[in-house]
C-alpha cells in the first residue's frame, strides 16, 4: 500500500464526485462519510489506523472538498443519499462510519438499502436532541419555505470569505475548534482551502448551510431507525451538545444497537479522543471477515 490515498471520482446525477481510496482492495470495504462543511481528509488518522484490515474509502460529499457543487445550490438529504447509493451499488455491501451529517446520511442509506450495509457507526448522526422527534402543533410550512428562500438569497449575495494566508484561515479554524491540536488544525485547514496566496477560500459551497424545510422535519426519523437491519454503534461525546441516545430513548428504536459514550470528547470524538474512538470501533467492527459476512 502507498503511504497516502489515491484520488478517484464517480458520477452521480451529473455531478463529478470525489473520494479517497486508501488501498488494500482485497479487504472488505469500509466507507467514511464526513460532516457538514468538512472534507474527506478529515478521516486521515482513522483511515491510517484501519486500512491494514479494511479497504478504506473516504468520500467528499457533493458541495464539499473536491466534489462538484449542486448546480441549483440545493442540498437535500435525498441528494446525498442518492449519491451514496450510486457509489455503494458499484462497490457492494460494506461497513460505514459517518460523522454528524455523514452519520445522518449513513443512517438513511442503511434504512433504505439494508442489504448493502454490514455494520454502521454513526457519530452524533441521529438528528436533534431528545424531544425533537415528538409530535406537536402543525408546522408553519409556508413560513418555513419563505424563510428558506430568504436565507438562500442572503447567502448568495454575501461575498465568499477570503483569507490572505493559510495562517489566517487556520486562525479561523482554531476559533471554532480551540481544543484541536495545532497539527490537526493545520491539516484540516490545508485540505479545506482552494485558491492561491492572497486569495484562499473554503472549498465547500456556502449554500450547504441552508437546510431545506423538509430535511428539518425530524418526525419521520424513528421509521428510519427501525428499518436498519445491521448492527449499529452510536458514538456520542460526553461533553457534546448532542443528547445521549441511550438515555433519551432513541437507541431503543434500532434492532441491534449499542451506544459508546466517549469521555472528555465533544462533537468530534474521533479527534478529541482518537485512541479511545479507534478502540471502540475496532471492538464493534470485529474481524473484517466477520463484519463482511453479516
Amino acid at each position: 500500500m502507498t503511504d497516502g490515498p489515491v484520488s478517484r471520482h464517480w458520477m452521480s446525477r451529473r455531478l463529478r464526485l470525489h473520494y479517497l481510496d486508501w488501498g488494500n482492495p482485497n479487504a472488505p470495504p469500509l466507507l467514511l462519510l464526513h460532516g457538514g462543511a468538512d472534507h474527506a481528509r478529515n478521516w486521515d488518522r482513522v483511515a491510517r489506523e484501519l486500512r491494514g484490515d479494511w479497504h478504506v474509502i473516504a468520500l467528499d460529499l457533493r458541495g464539499h472538498g473536491d466534489s462538484d457543487w449542486s448546480a441549483d445550490g440545493v442540498y437535500p438529504m435525498r441528494g446525498y443519499t442518492d449519491d451514496l447509493a450510486a457509489l455503494v451499488a458499484a462497490i457492494g455491501p460494506l461497513a460505514i462510519i459517518g460523522h454528524s451529517l455523514g452519520g445522518a446520511i449513513a443512517i438513511r442509506h442503511a434504512a433504505l438499502h439494508p442489504e448493502t450495509v454490514t455494520r454502521l457507526v454513526a457519530i452524533e448522526g441521529m438528528g436533534g436532541a431528545a424531544g425533537t422527534t415528538a409530535g406537536g402543533a402543525p408546522r408553519p410550512i409556508v413560513a418555513e419555505w419563505r424563510a428558506w428562500a430568504n436565507r438562500r438569497r442572503k447567502v448568495m449575495a454575501r461575498a465568499p470569505r477570503r483569507f490572505a494566508t493559510i495562517a489566517e484561515a487556520e486562525a479561523r479554524m482554531r476559533a471554532h475548534n480551540a481544543h484541536f491540536p495545532s497539527a490537526l488544525i493545520r491539516h484540516l485547514t490545508a485540505h479545506a482551502l482552494t485558491g492561491t496566496e492572497g486569495d484562499y477560500r473554503w472549498k465547500h459551497d456556502p449554500l450547504i448551510s441552508v437546510r431545506t424545510p423538509d430535511d428539518g422535519d425530524e418526525s419521520g426519523l424513528p421509521a428510519y431507525w427501525r428499518a436498519i437491519a445491521c448492527p449499529t454503534l452510536l458514538v456520542v461525546g460526553a461533553d457534546s451538545w448532542a443528547s445521549n441516545p441511550a438515555e433519551d430513548g432513541r437507541a431503543a428504536h434500532l434492532r441491534d444497537a449499542r451506544v459508546a459514550l466517549i469521555p472528555d470528547a465533544g462533537h468530534w470524538p474521533h479527534h478529541d479522543q482518537h485512541d479511545r474512538f479507534i478502540a471502540e470501533v475496532r471492538d464493534f467492527l470485529g474481524p473484517p471477515a466477520m463484519a463482511s459476512s453479516q
